[in-house]
């Protein structure tokens, strides 16, 4: 193998463990390696949702959801915009029995 032949492929397997990297970040893999201008909440927060919505909002670790908000089911509380439950709550919620639906108006 020619020595350029060498180089490109190095280059593509540093540009493949960057766009890896960048994937986890959006997934919540990687949680201490990502920035928290991304995420959901601040420290010291979690995500709650609303009852029959999409709507959400961040209380604190030791708070309970306000009037009207519930916390997300064990595992799949949003983590950082753009992740897997975050997107998947944009279209789903839970009723005022905690079952899941389809959110009102979701397509």
């Amino acid at each position: 193998m020619s020595a350029p032949q060498r180089g490109r492929r190095r280059v593509g397997g540093r540009m493949g463990l960057a766009a890896g990297f960048a994937l986890a970040c959006v997934t919540g893999a990687m949680l201490s390696g990502c920035s928290s201008a991304d995420a959901v909440c601040g420290g010291g927060e979690h995500p709650v949702m609303a009852v029959g919505s999409t709507g959400r909002t961040c209380v604190s670790d030791s708070a309970d959801p306000p009037k009207r908000y519930a916390g997300y089911p064990k595992g799949k509380a949003p983590q950082h915009v753009g992740d897997k439950w975050d997107t998947y709550w944009r279209t789903h919620t839970v009723d005022g029995s905690g079952k899941i639906i389809k959110a009102p108006g979701a397509r």
